[in-house]
């Protein structure tokens, strides 16, 4: 009797009311499909960096750390030596860093404009429906994969004083053979022509992926309109590809600003001078010296510094312009 008053007192339970476990299972999964749609998109750029934290953000920051001492492996101590910006001082005073900017630049022009210019090209013939052309495709991209040791190897034969191939070419037309070391627009020729060689193949499948893309109509309608191939060329693929041209004038500037490898290994002095009176020393090249041969942590720190803070002003340069061009478009 007791037991169905109590029953009869209690509160009868709501069909459609979830029970307390009901309600956790809800309230967790509403927050597993928030944290899905907001937190998850974080955890999947987590690894990339926690990667540049170690390998790229760690070194800038040490590196400016160093560049404020007078760190070096011949003076035992002088790492907790501070100089503040002194190593800055010296470097915008320092003719050899001047010398190696120019270098820089000069290099980089003179490599980078013919190449991205070449590789147009390139792209443009392999974009026709040729003969073989996945071999020639493929075979745009050997200089790419060759090692820069065995280029180099092979272009110091070439431009060798005194049994260089080209010199023996050039023999009737001059009287006396060309020392591509010893002056500095033969040296940075002979230095770009590496540079070409190796990353022109690489621009142009870049630019024959984008040609890609292109409708085929375009081309049609322009040839029915009487259209040549270098009008079609000039009014249709080159407009279609400037997010890419500019994508890859922006890479191939950074680039050449960290040109290293080519002209190290087409020096002969032996102490990473670039040349005689340094005519082709560029600026990494000039920290490796700095750092390695002359044991200047400090101030190839500061080097390291300089040329990344111009890295930057150059990409911003870039941007803007990108920017103001799309704007123009539009």
């Amino acid at each position: 009797m007791s037991t169905q008053l109590k029953d009869r007192g209690a509160p009868p339970a709501s069909p459609g009311r979830p029970s307390g476990a009901r309600e956790r299972r809800e309230r967790r999964r509403t927050w597993w499909y928030r944290f899905d749609l907001k937190g998850s998109p974080y955890l999947y750029i987590l690894p990339f960096f926690g990667l540049f934290a170690v390998f790229g953000l760690f070194p800038l920051i040490y590196t400016a750390v160093i560049s404020t001492t007078a760190w070096s492996p011949r003076k035992s101590g002088s790492e907790d030596v501070s100089v503040g910006l002194d190593n800055y001082t010296k470097l915008f005073a320092d003719e050899n860093f001047h010398n190696a900017l120019a270098n820089t630049f000069g290099i980089g022009i003179v490599s980078t404009v013919p190449q991205l210019l070449l590789a147009l090209g390139i792209a443009h013939l392999l974009n026709y429906r040729l003969r073989g052309r996945l071999f020639l495709r493929m075979g745009v991209l050997v200089p790419y994969i060759t090692s820069v040791a065995a280029v180099a190897l092979i272009f110091n034969q070439i431009f060798a004083r005194d049994f260089g191939l080209l010199n023996w070419f050039l023999q009737p037309f001059m009287e006396n053979p060309v020392d591509w070391r010893a002056e500095k627009w033969s040296s940075w020729l002979a230095v770009s022509s590496m540079v070409i060689w190796h990353w022109t193949g690489y621009n142009a499948l870049i630019y024959l992926a984008a040609m890609q893309t292109i409708p085929y109509e375009l081309y049609e309608s322009a040839s029915i309109d009487g259209a040549s191939r270098w009008q079609q060329f000039w009014h249709i693929t080159v407009p279609s590809l400037r997010p890419t041209i500019i994508f890859t004038v922006i890479v191939s500037t950074i680039g050449a600003l960290q040109l290293f490898a080519e002209p190290f290994l087409f020096d002969t002095t032996r102490n990473n001078n670039g040349g005689p009176e340094r005519e082709f020393q560029t600026v990494v090249l000039y920290l490796y010296q700095q750092f390695w041969t002359n044991g200047r942590y400090g101030y190839a720190a500061a080097i390291a510094w300089t040329l990344f803070l111009i890295t930057v002003v150059i990409a911003l340069v870039n941007f803007l312009l990108v920017r103001r061009i799309r704007s123009a478009d539009d």
